[in-house]
């Protein structure tokens, strides 16, 4: 079987994912790779009296056409040594040392194996709070995160990349002032995404202009108030500054918490779209939409039959990983969650000849995730009739009357795709495209130059292909600028900064209304913009209804991941 890889997908398949022999040669190729895991992946079928031959072959042709990828550590560790396939974890952090240096531990032994972390620090007494072994008087919160932050700068993530982490703070926390700025200084938290947790008595004080509680965590009284109006703008003026911290909208998330029996969110995965809780993983696969369409249509037969597919293969994934601990494998079991999400959306529009940002293509976007999401829950019930439901499913939202069982708590989630897209060669996620030709910087500083396919791909079809229009792209030249390009087709290659925020805001709240978990969305802002843009779209994201919000204004962090060629776009 022939695959087509991108340069940069061949880079990063080869120094990330493929087998090595103990000089560290590269043994294997990107087929066996897609062979290894779908071969481990459907070797579980056989628990449930399947036939595991047939699920490798159909697991394998899913994968190896680029329709559908797992998570990196599924890619990374199935068939080997780890066997560690979950994404993402995440750890509680009470208030001891004991507790804080055991997760800790559990930090270092996730990110050896590939995984991700997130932490709630909003349990840990405030700073200058009485420490009543000792006499003395706490560090607080934002001193414990540097010693993860530290683990973290030690531990080489697979072999391959460094680990990622999510820390979050109540935004009730008295120290809410100091996590907000910390990483002001960009020397500091590298290995951190932040996040405050926003409850919605914060947001009833801000929209009223009034005054909010600070809860000392360690007694559950309150110590001070602050105005709800000063906190925000600090938020705004921080994420200005470097893109963080982002907000999760903390009430908002639990309030769809599949089971509020075993316990409430807290934190979630370092991107923030997968809630977890303590101790629980989630393993993460993404549907290339790109990829369904047929002519100017969706495919939705074939959507159809790639979404059965890849729920039976991430719940498959479940039984074959192996967990870091006894918790983590209890959590993984109980409440088998699942988060298929989707990938080369901005692919699928251009294919279908649509705007992204247009109100079509938000009308597409619900029907497509809309569909996706009744699709696979369809397929997490007929695992439930042949497997049996998860676990904790007594006294669970599914455990009610008329109610038929699950075999997974949740089974959507839209992660942000970064290596998986490379490798399929499509936009990240459900973005827009960052730009039509951009250096992308991977693993340690590798550069890897990439050039939109849909480009050429559009040209010959809509008769307009020249090796000079090509030429003059790749080396950061407008696309709109070209009298040789049809208005409609200038029109539909809409990239990141040609968007105003709110419409990258519409489009992430088009997919969260049909999304179990949440959504990774990068909101861009333009260099020129200013604190209050970046206070608008936070409330925006709140009145549409989105779990989490993320905002990045370019060129405000050294190294950006992607880096264009055409000042316009940047």
């Amino acid at each position: 079987m022939g695959l087509k890889l991108s340069p940069g997908a061949i880079t990063v398949i080869e120094r990330r994912y493929l087998n090595r022999d103990a000089s560290g040669r590269v043994i294997e190729t990107p087929i066996e790779m897609f062979r290894r895991v779908a071969r481990n992946v459907a070797g579980p079928e056989a628990l449930y009296k399947g036939d595991a031959s047939i699920w490798e072959e159909e697991f394998f042709c899913l994968m190896s056409a680029l329709e559908f990828l797992p998570n990196s550590p599924t890619l990374m560790n199935a068939g080997r040594r780890l066997q560690q396939l979950a994404a993402c974890f995440v750890l509680p952090v009470e208030d001891s040392l004991d507790s804080i240096f055991e997760s800790v531990k559990k930090t270092a032994i996730i990110h050896q194996s590939g995984g991700g972390t997130g932490f709630s620090f909003s349990r840990l007494r405030p700073s200058n709070d009485i420490v009543g072994s000792t006499g003395g008087v706490a560090s607080g919160p934002v001193s414990f995160m540097r010693v993860f932050n530290a683990t973290t700068e030690a531990i080489k993530q697979g072999g391959a990349r460094r680990g990622a982490n999510m820390g979050i703070l109540r935004i009730d926390h008295p120290d809410i002032i100091s996590f907000i700025t910390a990483k002001d200084d960009p020397t500091e938290f590298v290995n951190f995404n932040l996040s405050v947790a926003v409850t919605d008595a914060f947001m009833e004080a801000l929209l009223k202009g009034a005054d909010y509680p600070l809860i000392n965590p360690r007694t559950g009284k309150e110590i001070a108030r602050m105005e709800a109006t000063e906190v925000f703008e600090r938020i705004a003026e921080s994420a200005w500054k470097s893109g963080e911290p982002g907000v999760i909208f903390i009430d908002r998330v639990n309030a769809a918490n599949p089971t509020p029996q075993i316990g409430i969110f807290e934190a979630t995965n370092p991107c923030g779209e997968q809630p977890l809780l303590a101790y629980e993983p989630c393993n993460l696969g993404s549907i290339n939409l790109g990829k369904m369409v047929r002519g100017r249509d969706v495919d939705f037969d074939k959507l159809k039959k790639t979404v059965e597919t890849a729920v039976r293969f991430l719940d498959d994934v479940i039984d074959a990983g192996r967990y870091p601990s006894r918790e983590i494998d209890a959590m993984a079991k109980g409440n088998r969650k699942i988060g298929l999400g989707v990938m080369g959306f901005a692919d699928m529009l251009i294919r279908l000849r649509v705007r992204y940002g247009s109100e079509e293509s938000g009308d597409i976007a619900r029907g497509v995730m809309k569909f996706i999401g009744e699709t696979g829950w369809g397929a997490s019930r007929m695992l439930a009739r042949e497997r049996g439901p998860f676990p904790n499913i007594k006294g669970s939202v599914f455990d009610r009357p008329g109610v038929e069982p699950v075999r997974n708590a949740t089974v959507t989630t839209i992660a942000p795709t970064g290596t998986l897209s490379i490798i399929a060669g499509c936009a990240s996620g459900i973005e827009p495209f960052y730009s039509l030709s951009y250096t992308r910087q991977v693993l340690n500083g590798v550069q890897i130059p990439e050039l939109n396919q849909l480009v050429e791909e559009v040209a010959r079809e809509e008769g307009f292909y020249n090796e000079e229009l090509m030429e003059s792209i790749k080396n950061g030249g407008d696309i709109k600028e070209r009298a040789d390009v049809p208005p409609h087709i200038k029109d539909i290659f809409v990239t990141a900064y040609d968007l105003l925020p709110g419409a990258h805001i519409r489009m992430q709240a088009e997919f969260q209304g049909y999304t179990d978990n949440a959504v990774s969305k990068t909101i861009n802002l333009p260099s020129s913009a200013s604190p209050n843009d970046v206070k608008e779209a936070y409330l925006l994201a709140y009145r549409l209804g989105c779990k989490g919000v993320t905002v990045y204004r370019s060129g405000t962090r050294a190294g950006q991941v992607l880096t264009c060629k055409s000042p316009r776009y940047c």
